[in-house]
């Protein structure tokens, strides 16, 4: 398997700040901020300055890492130390509620608090475990990539719909990984990336990514899929996941769903690409899934500019749930899980 090398990293520990690509910028600008508080990780998060459920999960670990040091300057007890932070952490993971890496991420930060005895201790291993989940990232999208491109047909066209690439993750991709690695082996790889309104993640994000590494993409409209796909344009869908119940419903962006639908009618293989740690077992199905209701300006504006008539009523959920019925396989880097998924996800956590 040949190896493909991304330019882009999303996000990584520097000294004692976080430094994180300002992805609201794009395409205008490619510009990286320097994030040394805990509140404006918060904000970076919240306001999608950073976004993609690993890139978050990453976030969040740097993120209790930057409160600790804070609070580390108030001079409190131990347990003092210990109870703030632990309270600092439970409000980082308010920032973005259906995305699970970032509990996960900050689940992990809150268990060595927990078990700490010594303040500049627990500091300390707050920091190797952030750049531990930073690097474990990259390394495990890779392994993804790898696995998802041994499904994807020679000479393939790949619909993906937001962005799960590099932007999303620390640095290689879910969705995108599985294209960079396909591409790496089969040159005449290409994509077709949905625009995703209202964020139009794909059209300002999975475009640049792929036109940065050189990969051939066509954009088209959210509206557009079922057109190409009819067409036979389209030989499979790749996409990234939020979450991911334990039966294998999958969230991802709002309008996902619609695109399985697609897919399914015109017998296109569905694929969703995601860490394990983006699967949560605690959850039987999508129902459980708590979906982000996002500002009605997302809707009615675009670039400062209202699109609509004064006083619309607007809904705004920024993600939807696939059914695990309409999903053809979940890749992983324990591999391609397959359904029942009931099965084979409890059976990727023994392994």
């Amino acid at each position: 398997m040949a190896e493909f090398k991304s330019k882009i990293r999303t996000i990584e520990w520097v000294d004692n700040y976080s430094k994180m690509v300002d992805q609201t910028k794009f395409p205008e600008h490619y510009e990286y901020v320097k994030i040394t508080t805990g509140q404006q990780m918060f904000d970076a998060i919240k306001t999608m300055i950073v976004r993609g459920a690993p890139a978050i999960g990453i976030a969040g670990a740097h993120g209790v890492t930057l409160y600790a040091q804070e609070i580390f300057d108030k001079d409190l007890s131990l347990d003092d130390f210990k109870k703030e932070l632990l309270e600092k952490s439970d409000y980082l993971v308010s920032s973005r509620p259906t995305a699970v890496n970032l509990y996960w991420a900050v689940e992990q930060q809150k268990e060595i608090i927990r078990n700490g005895h010594d303040i500049n201790e627990i500091i300390e291993e707050l920091k190797m475990n952030g750049k531990k989940i930073e690097l474990d990232d990259i390394a495990i999208n890779k392994k993804i990539g790898d696995y998802g491109a041994m499904v994807v047909p020679k000479g393939a066209t790949i619909l993906t719909h937001c962005n799960a690439g590099a932007l999303a993750t620390g640095g290689y991709g879910t969705a995108l990984g599985v294209v960079r690695s396909a591409f790496a082996n089969d040159p005449t790889i290409q994509v077709f990336a949905d625009e995703t309104r209202p964020r139009q993640q794909g059209a300002r994000i999975t475009t640049l990514e792929l036109v940065m590494d050189g990969i051939p993409v066509t954009l088209i409209t959210d509206g557009m899929c079922s057109y190409f796909m009819k067409k036979g344009m389209i030989d499979m869908v790749v996409v990234g996941a939020d979450r991911i119940a334990a039966n294998g419903d999958a969230a991802n962006k709002i309008g996902t769903y619609t695109v399985a639908i697609a897919a399914k009618y015109h017998n296109i293989p569905f694929y969703v690409a995601a860490p394990l740690s983006t699967i949560d077992t605690s959850i039987e199905s999508g129902d459980e899934i708590i979906i982000e209701e996002r500002s009605h300006e997302e809707v009615t504006m675009i670039n400062g500019k209202t699109i609509c008539a004064e006083g619309v009523n607007v809904i705004n959920p920024g993600f939807d749930v696939t059914p695990h019925e309409l999903i053809t396989g979940i890749i992983t880097e324990k591999g391609i899980l397959k359904p029942d998924y009931k099965v084979s996800i409890a059976n990727a956590f023994k392994s």
